[in-house]
């Protein structure tokens, strides 16, 4: 890990006019969390994260941007490293705005930020309209999220209608990606694709034009209302199962344990 404290510049962030007219400080604490093993045996900056570039990105975010909140100014600090530097599977940052306008005494105000590198394992599936289209055109639109890399694609496979509600036969799909979003993030952005595509949830297990679900965020368990991580039900949907098991069968499941590939 590489830690950068009290790195310090002068930038218009604030709700108030006068903040966006007149610069302050504003301090940053960041943690770089790499694989340092190389470095360290072989003694070469190439192997390692360089932070005098680190300190320049940091600079770029602060002073060429003006944001209103510093969870804000925090949050595009980190995705701007994690973006820049590959090697960085964690970033953790933290902005201090000392002289903010505060009537109290006080001796700062901070905020902390953490992204991380996660591969997430997607589902796609469509039995509306020209599903074909669909599907590609959802990937298309992945491809430009900010924060998520497509790794691998499944190949399509036909399958029957699950849940004895939808009558029409699906198109499915899988995708492997690299992603910087937080869980939610992800979730919001896989509504905002599905909706493009002209997606209505009126009927549950009914015909949709799209569905992506998220069948595993790294090895995170989450359940939470309306997010559930990994998905409750994969396990029991061979549309699901194939298509990851064709790119990602080593894949373990961290509630089950199990790989991909056994179940």
């Amino acid at each position: 890990m590489i830690e950068i404290k009290g790195l310090s510049f002068y930038a218009c962030h604030g709700v108030l006019e006068e903040e966006k007219r007149n610069p302050q400080p504003f301090v940053f604490d960041i943690r770089l969390f790499f694989d340092d093993e190389k470095a360290k045996s072989s003694d070469d900056v190439a192997d390692t994260v360089n932070y005098a570039d680190v300190c320049e990105t940091v600079k770029a975010v602060c002073c060429e941007n003006s944001f209103n909140l510093i969870e804000k100014l925090a949050d595009a600090v980190c995705l701007a490293v994690m973006e820049g530097y590959p090697r960085v599977v964690k970033v953790e940052t933290t902005v201090h705005k000392p002289h903010a306008p505060v009537s109290c005494n006080f001796s700062d105000i901070s905020f902390t930020c953490l992204r991380e590198r996660v591969k997430v394992v997607l589902s796609l599936g469509s039995n509306e309209g020209d599903r074909k289209a669909a599907l590609d055109g959802a990937i298309e639109m992945l491809k430009s999220s900010r924060g998520i890399k497509i790794l691998k694609v499944s190949d399509y496979i036909e399958t029957a209608p699950y849940g004895g509600i939808a009558r029409n036969t699906f198109l499915n799909c899988a995708l492997v990606a690299e992603c910087l979003l937080p869980p939610r993030a992800l979730l919001d952005e896989l509504h905002r694709i599905e909706k493009a595509f002209g997606r209505e949830r009126k009927v549950r297990w009914g015909d949709r034009t799209l569905d992506i679900d998220i069948i595993f965020f790294g090895n995170k368990v989450i359940d939470e209302e309306g997010l559930c991580i990994p998905h409750p039900d994969y396990a029991a949907r061979p549309f699901v199962l194939a298509p990851i098991r064709e790119i990602a069968s080593d894949f373990v499941c961290p509630r089950s344990h199990k790989r991909v590939a056994d179940m």
